[in-house]
């Protein structure tokens, strides 16, 4: 069966496709480095392993009902700059408290 030759049309989806496809690729790079960088923070600083500090992320993502590359975010710029929103400051703590041993430094101790 001979092949039927494409459409340039056809060729200028495919291409435009791609491109969304690549740009998609991008963001998920971008976002997958926010949260990792993030899951260290949350690891150094509250003592908890990996996988705790994914879980940690996650429940103040989902008890903040912000997007979890959002949350990651400001963990990243708690970090840098010591401030946080005081909703997402007191939600990783007790989601800390659920999964560490330790507060967050520089909060006064409980107790």
């Amino acid at each position: 069966m001979a092949q039927v030759p494409q459409e340039p049309a056809d060729e200028t989806d495919r291409v435009f496709a791609l491109q969304e496809e690549v740009d998609q690729l991008k963001e998920a790079v971008t976002s997958h480095a926010v949260v990792d960088q993030a899951i260290g923070m949350v690891v150094a600083l509250g003592r908890v392993t990996p996988d705790e500090g994914w879980a940690v992320l996650k429940e103040v993502s989902q008890h903040t009902n912000i997007r979890l590359r959002n949350v990651a975010e400001l963990v990243l710029i708690w970090g840098r700059s010591g401030q946080m929103p005081e909703e997402i400051g007191a939600q990783l703590e007790d989601a800390l408290d659920r999964h560490g041993p330790t507060q967050l430094p520089g909060t006064p101790p409980q107790g």
